[in-house]
């Protein structure tokens, strides 16, 4: 049984991977036995601590910066991670953010933009980029996160945001059925409340107190707990999981 969730010869790429659900994510697979590259944009101190972290338990980790909403940077990524690991047999589209709460009068189409480029956009040039390999191959796992916001729509200022992130779930639908005839699984996660930078930058002392009083287990999730989840997925045990969006919640919205 513990087989089924053994990466050991897998190479996974991460968006995001320098903090929060992303850093956690890569350290997951490394530890399963993937050579994962952690991909940044800007925080490539975070992204650095994350391999030298997985490199002193073991594992395997390059990092690899680019913007994940252009494509000729995500061509690039895709190619130095070939380079340097082989073949991406699990891609993370974990790349994502707010970048500022607006609510409709204040939210301007150069905002709204930014943030569905980011969430969403960044998981179709990934995907596409990693596409065409897998299928060949007949072999690969393609994981994408959205978020709570995507169901429920959010909280106030963050329209764009959840519009994005709901998008992620209905692309990821869509995918699996391309990519399915070819064994390559599409699958997402839609994490609520979780200890993240994210919060730290987007929500008040105030907020989490109340999510954490409407969380049915009583407390906010670990980045931890949702890597965990997403290993899963990466893994021979979800191997009849197509189309799939896990909710890592604690109970808060139960679909």
């Amino acid at each position: 049984m513990s087989d089924s969730f053994d990466l050991n010869g897998k190479v996974a790429l991460v968006t995001g991977a320098s903090s929060g659900i992303g850093r956690a994510t890569a350290e997951a697979l490394a530890a399963s036995g993937a050579r994962v590259a952690i991909n940044f944009h800007r925080n490539e101190a975070g992204a650095q601590a994350a391999r030298a972290e997985i490199i002193s338990a073991g594992g395997r980790a390059i990092v690899v910066p680019a913007d994940v909403t252009k494509s000729s940077q995500v061509q690039s990524l895709v190619e130095q991670t070939v380079s340097q690991f082989g073949p991406i047999d699990i891609l993370v589209n974990n790349a994502g953010s707010l970048i500022e709460r607006l609510q409709i009068l204040e939210l301007t189409e150069e905002r709204w933009d930014e943030v569905i480029d980011l969430n969403l956009k960044s998981a179709f040039l990934c995907s596409k980029a990693v596409a065409a390999s897998m299928m060949e191959r007949k072999t690969g796992a393609i994981i994408n996160v959205s978020s709570i916001a995507g169901r429920n729509g959010g909280a106030l200022g963050s329209i764009h945001y959840s519009a994005a992130k709901g998008g992620v779930i209905t692309f990821t639908k869509g995918l699996a059925k391309e990519l399915a005839p070819f064994n390559v699984r599409v699958n997402a996660i839609s994490p609520g409340v979780i200890d993240t930078p994210y919060h730290v930058q987007f929500s008040s002392p105030e907020m989490m107190k109340t999510y954490a009083g409407m969380i049915p287990l009583g407390r906010v999730g670990t980045p931890v707990e949702v890597g965990k989840v997403i290993c899963f997925l990466a893994s021979d045990a979800a191997g009849y999981l197509a189309g799939e969006t896990i909710e890592i919640n604690g109970g808060m919205f139960m679909d």
